[in-house]
Formats: structure tokens, sequence, C-alpha cells
């Protein structure tokens, strides 16, 4: 497995598993068949509710926990919640947390950030991250904090590379993480000619090229999957490079178009809405 070194002197496998939608069997079990099948990664969050799940899988796993790079993130609602860490870690099962992020721009998240720099000290928590935030709101951040996040997990894909982004953040020695990788699953962007023929050179699948994309393009992904066939083709992109020759090629579909925006009205919902965690399976 490839790794990365974090800012905070961590390494960080450059492929995990993704939880997002996965129902808490689903994650016991994809967390369970990505770990026996090599991931070392595994993503999760408080507001997937399967936090639970996730470390049922690890435990059936058998993997011993100081080989896993276990990541969620804290919710906006719970960001001013006294012992909201120490109930995350309870949910999953661990003295520790390789990777906390915050989940999204809304709420008080500079509360929250700097909870999350004490849980640091405290050996509660190895490295820190921010999801879903805009250079302005990171640069709120960096503005204030003691410890410099050590991830920006985002939408990354081939339609939409981050190319203005990845150049802000690598002033700051930050990774970016790309969840949903394949661009939500969506079919125009799975079925690219372009990719269909590089595939072919190589004997791969449309998503296998995408996801050797990424790798070539220093990001870490996590994609998610419910089936044990498709994790372990998601992991089969070690095995070949593609030429720059393929990289140029790949980089004509980008239409800088985005699938998720962060609107404030939806930012507003997020600090509203209160994920049922405490009644998780």
């Amino acid at each position: 497995m490839e790794t990365v070194k974090l800012n905070s002197g961590f390494e960080m496998p450059i492929i995990g598993l993704g939880t997002f939608l996965l129902t808490p069997d689903e994650a016991e079990n994809s967390v369970y068949n990505a770990l026996k099948s090599g991931y070392r990664l595994i993503d999760t969050a408080n507001s997937y509710v399967n936090e639970k799940a996730v470390a049922r899988g690890i435990k059936k796993s058998g993997v011993p926990r100081e080989e896993i790079f276990l990541e969620t993130k804290l919710w906006p609602a719970f960001y001013e919640e006294d012992g909201m860490i120490e109930k995350t870690l309870e949910r999953l099962n661990t003295d520790y947390i390789d990777l906390l992020l915050l989940h999204q721009p809304a709420g008080n998240y500079m509360y929250a950030y700097k909870q999350m720099e004490k849980a640091v000290k405290e050996g509660k928590v190895r490295s820190l991250g921010l999801a879903n935030f805009d250079e302005k709101q990171m640069k709120e951040i960096m503005e204030e904090c003691e410890i410099k996040p050590a991830v920006l997990q985002t939408e990354a894909h081939p339609y939409f590379p981050q190319t203005e982004m990845k150049k802000f953040i690598a002033q700051y020695d930050i990774r970016l993480q790309a969840w949903y990788p394949l661009g939500h699953g969506d079919s125009t962007l799975i079925n690219e000619p372009v990719l269909a023929e590089i595939g072919k050179k190589y004997g791969k699948t449309n998503a296998q090229i995408i996801l050797r994309w990424h790798i070539q393009e220093n990001n870490i992904i996590i994609p998610g999957a419910r089936k044990a066939e498709h994790i372990q083709e998601n992991i089969e992109i070690f095995d070949f490079s593609l030429t720059e020759e393929d990289m140029k090629k790949i980089a004509t579909i980008n239409k800088n178009e985005r699938y998720y925006e962060s609107m404030p009205i939806v930012l507003a919902g997020y600090a509203a809405f209160r994920p049922d965690i405490d009644s998780q399976k």
C-alpha cells in the first residue's frame, strides 16, 4: 500500500474505503472486506451513522488497530457539544483517531477546531483536517490555528480536478483527499470514451483509470463500495502507470464543473440537522 507523509509527520495510505451512504450492516461488511483485501485507510463520519459498524468491521477483520488509519468527521450540529470527540472515540471503539476532520464549514467551526487541537495535545487525535471548506474559510482557520490542517477532503475528479485549490493548499503542505473520486458514480464521466480507450490499453476498467489518474495527481482517494469484488477492483491500480500522454488526454475532459455546491442555505441546514448517532446499532 502506497502512503503519503502528512504535515503532522504521520503516514497516510493513498487509497482507502469510503463509507458514505452505507447502512451499518453494509459498512461493517465493507470495512471487513476492505481490510482483508489490503486496505488500511477507513473513512467514516458522525453523520453517516455507521461509526459503530465501522468499529465492528475493524474488530472482525483481525487487523491490528495500529496498522489501520482511521478517519472520521465531526458534524456541525455537534461542534459546540462537550465531549463530542470522546463520544466519537467511544463509538469507534478506539483510543485515538488518526485523522479528524470538520465535516462542513457551518456552525461554530472555529470553536470546534480549537477543541480538535486540544484533542491532539491530549493524544486522542493524531492529525487534523477540513472537509468542503473553500479558500476563504481555510484562510480563517490558518490565521487562528496552532496546528495546521493536514488534509482537505473535497470534491475532485476528472471533470473538476481542483487545480486552483491544490495550488492554494500546497502553500501549507496540505494534501487533497477526494471524496466520491468517481464523480458520484456519474455514468457520463465513467463512460467517457477517452477513459475507455486508455483502459483498453492496460486491460483496466474506466473506473480504475480514474482512480489511477487520482493517484498520479497525488490525490488521496476513498472510493465507496458495497460489493467485495468492487472493493478489490478499486485497489488493483498499482500494477500499471498512466503515461504523460494518457494524463494529457484525461485533462481534455475537464469541465471545471462540480456536482456539489456549498450554498449558505444548505450550510445553515447542516448546522441545525442532528443525525441520530446515539441510536445507531
